[in-house]
C-alpha cells in the first residue's frame, strides 16, 4: 500500500477517524474505545462501510479508530493504537473477499478497486477468518494484561457483506462445498449482519456498561453461538446439509419464508442463533447518520488513486433496499427488502455542502441507491408486509400493496438541479424500466434532465423462460421502455443511448436464451462490448439454484451450466459483433442448428451499427459513433458505486 505514516502531515480542518498514534494523540487520546479494521482503504466518505460505521460511534462519545488494509500475518499491524477498551469489529470490506480476489472462472482478479493504486493482493482470502486469527493472536495477553477478565483477548464482532451472505450454512462456490456458517469458522464472538449502525451501536453500549460479550444475545441483526439448543425457527443443521442438496434447497427456502423469526442451527453440537433483523432505520436516522462530518476523502497518508473513491465522489446516497427480489443479487440480503429513504431536505443539504467544495466541478455524478427510481416508494399496509412471504415486490409483477408514488423523487431531481454551483445532476445508479412504467413524474424528469449520455438498465436476458428464473420483468417491458426512451431522445433532438445490462451462464440459461436475447439487441440496434458472467454469491437464491439444480420455492429442476466452454459460447452469444468472438458463435449456431442466423446475429451486413431502434437507424448514430459500455465480466457491476455504498 502506498501509505507514509512517519512523515504524517494531519490538517485539522479535515479531522479523520484516527488510524495511528500520531492521530490519537491530535485528539488527545491515549486508548480507543472501539477499533475497526477493514479490507478496504480508508477512505471518509458516506458511501464506505467502515467509515460510515465508525462516524455514528464517535457521534455517541467512544474513541474510535481504523485499520485499514493491515498485513493480516504480521501482529504488530493490528497494534499500533493499543488494545481497544471495549472491542474490535472487523469488515472485509465493501465486498465478500473471495468474489473480490477471484473471477467467475475462478481465476485471480489483478486488480482491486478499493486499494491505492487498484492493486490486487491488500486482504486475504476469506478476510473475516483471518483477519479474526490475527486480531486474537495480537491481542491475546497484550501488552500484559492483568485482568483475569480480558485475559482471553478482546471481544471479536465480525461484520459486512461478508458476514451478512455467510452467517449461516452456505454454498462457497470456490471450493464447491457448503461451508459453515462464517460465525463458526471465523471464531469471532458476535456477527453482526445488515448495515449494522443500530446493532452495532446497541452491541458496544452494552458492552460499555459492563455486559460480557458472550452475554449479548437479544441484539437484533445479530448472530450468536449457544452450547445448548435455542427456541426459534429450527433449520436443518450442517450435518444434514452438508452432503444432501435437497435438503439444502428445502432449507434455504425455509430461511427465506421465516420473515422476522429468529433462526437456529446446528453446527456439531452447538447452535448457531440469528436473531430477527434490525428495524428498518427512518428517515431521520438515516438524515443524522449522512449529516455527519465526512471529509469525503482519502485518509491523507495515501499517495495513489483509489479507484472506488474516485467513481463515487460527488455521488449522493438517497436510500437503501431493493424490492426486487433479483435471484442472483446479495443486496436485499445485505441491505433488506424493504426501501429506506432519506428527506429530501438531508439529500438536498448534502448536495449543497459538495457544491461549496473547492474540489468540485459542478456534476453530482449519481443520485441513487440499488434502484435508482425506488427512492420514497412506500407500502400502504406495513402489517401486510409483515406477514409476507413473496421473494420480491416486483416479481412476478408488482405487488398492489406497493406505492410506486414518484412525486417526491421527481421533485427532489428538479430541486437539486437549481441549487447554486450545481451544472449537472445525473442518475447514473440502475433503474427498473417495470417500475419506471408506473412512474411518468420521474420518467418524465429522468429522460428530459438526468442522462448523462448513457442511461443502464438492467433487463440481463431477453428471453422469457429465463427471466423467470432470474425474477426479471419480461422482454417486452424492456422493448417497450425502448420505445418511449428513444421517442424522448427524438423530441429533444438528443444523443443519449441505452446499456443494457447482460448476463450469461445463470441458472436456467441454455444457448437459445441467448439465441434469443442477442435477436432482440440486433432489433434494436443495440451492441454490448462486456458481459457479465454469472457468478454464485454466498447467500443468494440463484446460488442455491446453481448448486443444487433446484428451485427451492417450487421445487423443479433447473438446469444449470457448469461447463466453462458452454459458458463461453453463451458469452460470445451476446458479443457476436465482435470479431474475435466469430469462432465461438459459429460453434454455438453449429450446436443450436442456426448457422443461418451468424450474419444477422454477427451484424455483418451492409446496415449501419447504431445503438438506435432499427426504424431510427439512418437518422442517428450513438455519441463518437460507438456503442455504449457495460460493465467488465464478474460478479458485481457498479451501478454508480451502488454495490460499493451496500455492501458493509
Amino acid at each position: 500500500m502506498s501509505k507514509d505514516t512517519t512523515a504524517m502531515h494531519i490538517d485539522s480542518t479535515l479531522p479523520f477517524i484516527p488510524t495511528s498514534r500520531v492521530e490519537m494523540e491530535v485528539r488527545g487520546w491515549d486508548e480507543l474505545d472501539v477499533l475497526l479494521v477493514s479490507g478496504d482503504a480508508y477512505v471518509d466518505h458516506p458511501s464506505f462501510g467502515v467509515p460510515l460505521l465508525a462516524r455514528t460511534l464517535e457521534a455517541k462519545g467512544w474513541r474510535v479508530g481504523i485499520i485499514a488494509q493491515p498485513d493480516w500475518r504480521n501482529p504488530a499491524t493490528f497494534q499500533v493504537m493499543g488494545r481497544p477498551r471495549l472491542c474490535v469489529a472487523i469488515s472485509s470490506g465493501a465486498m465478500d473477499s473471495m468474489v473480490n480476489h477471484y473471477t467467475a472462472a475462478k481465476k485471480v482478479r489483478n486488480d482491486d478497486a478499493y486499494t491505492p493504486g487498484g492493486v490486487a493482493g491488500a486482504r486475504p482470502d476469506r478476510a473475516l477468518i483471518a483477519y479474526t486469527a490475527a486480531v486474537k493472536g495480537a491481542f491475546k495477553n497484550f501488552p500484559d494484561v492483568a485482568d483475569e477478565r480480558e485475559a482471553g483477548g478482546v471481544p471479536v464482532i465480525i461484520g459486512g457483506i461478508e458476514a451478512s451472505l455467510r452467517r449461516l450454512a452456505h454454498y462457497d462456490y470456490w471450493s464447491d462445498k457448503v461451508r459453515r456458517s462464517i460465525l463458526v469458522d471465523s471464531k469471532a464472538d458476535l456477527l453482526v449482519y445488515g448495515m449494522a449502525e443500530k446493532s452495532l451501536e446497541q452491541v458496544v453500549s452494552l458492552l460499555d456498561s459492563g455486559r460480557r460479550i458472550e452475554a449479548i444475545t437479544r441484539v437484533d441483526g445479530t448472530a450468536w453461538l449457544s452450547s445448548v439448543p435455542v427456541t426459534g425457527e429450527q433449520l436443518p443443521s450442517f450435518a444434514a446439509l452438508e452432503h444432501d442438496k435437497t435438503a439444502y434447497a428445502a432449507a434455504f427456502a425455509q430461511a427465506e419464508r421465516a420473515g422476522q423469526k429468529r433462526l437456529v442451527q446446528e453446527h456439531a453440537g452447538r447452535y448457531l442463533v440469528v436473531n430477527p433483523p434490525t428495524a428498518p432505520m427512518s428517515a431521520a436516522d438515516l438524515d443524522a447518520v449522512y449529516a455527519l462530518p465526512f471529509t469525503r476523502r482519502p485518509h491523507p497518508t495515501y499517495r495513489e488513486v483509489i479507484p472506488a473513491f474516485t467513481q463515487i465522489r460527488w455521488s449522493v446516497t438517497s436510500h437503501r433496499g431493493c424490492q426486487g427480489g433479483c435471484a442472483f443479487c446479495a443486496i436485499s440480503a445485505h441491505q433488506g427488502r424493504q426501501v429506506q429513504s432519506r428527506s429530501p431536505e438531508s439529500i438536498v443539504a448534502e448536495v449543497k455542502h459538495i457544491a461549496r467544495d473547492t474540489a468540485f466541478g459542478g456534476t453530482i455524478t449519481d443520485v441513487g441507491g440499488p434502484t435508482a427510481n425506488m427512492y420514497a416508494t412506500t407500502v400502504f399496509d406495513s402489517a401486510r408486509c409483515q406477514r409476507c412471504q413473496r421473494d420480491s415486490c416486483l416479481y412476478p409483477a408488482i405487488c398492489t400493496n406497493l406505492n410506486p408514488d414518484d412525486t417526491s423523487a421527481a421533485e427532489l431531481l428538479r430541486t437539486l438541479r437549481q441549487i447554486a454551483g450545481v451544472k449537472h445532476v445525473y442518475v447514473a445508479s440502475g433503474i427498473r424500466f417495470d417500475l419506471l412504467a408506473r412512474q411518468p413524474k420521474y420518467r418524465h424528469e429522468l429522460l428530459h434532465h438526468h442522462i448523462g449520455g448513457l442511461l443502464k438498465v438492467a433487463p440481463e436476458a431477453l428471453s422469457a423462460q429465463l427471466l423467470k428464473h432470474m425474477r426479471k420483468p419480461a422482454p417486452e417491458l424492456f422493448e417497450s421502455f425502448l420505445h418511449q426512451f428513444y421517442a424522448t431522445q427524438r423530441q429533444l433532438d438528443r444523443r443519449c443511448s441505452v446499456v443494457p445490462y447482460l448476463m450469461a451462464g445463470h441458472p436456467g440459461s441454455t444457448l437459445d436464451d441467448m439465441l434469443n436475447t442477442a435477436l432482440v439487441l440486433r432489433r434494436h440496434g443495440l451492441e454490448v462490448e462486456q458481459v457479465q458472467e454469472f457468478t454464485p454469491t454466498p447467500g443468494t437464491l440463484a446460488t442455491c439454484v446453481y448448486y443444487t439444480g433446484i428451485d427451492p420455492f417450487s421445487e423443479a429442476k433447473v438446469a444449470v451450466s457448469r461447463d466453462p466452454q458452454e459458458r463461453r459460447l453463451q458469452k460470445a452469444l451476446l458479443l457476436a459483433h465482435q470479431p474475435q468472438q466469430y469462432k465461438l458463435v459459429r460453434s454455438a449456431l453449429r450446436q443450436l442448428g442456426r448457422e443461418d442466423l451468424f450474419d444477422q446475429i454477427t451484424n455483418r451486413t451492409p446496415k449501419q451499427k447504431t445503438n438506435r431502434p432499427a426504424d431510427n437507424a439512418a437518422k442517428r448514430t450513438p455519441p463518437n459513433g460507438r456503442a455504449p459500455v457495460a460493465p467488465k465480466s464478474g460478479q458485481k457491476r457498479k451501478k454508480g458505486g451502488r454495490e460499493k455504498r451496500g455492501e458493509r
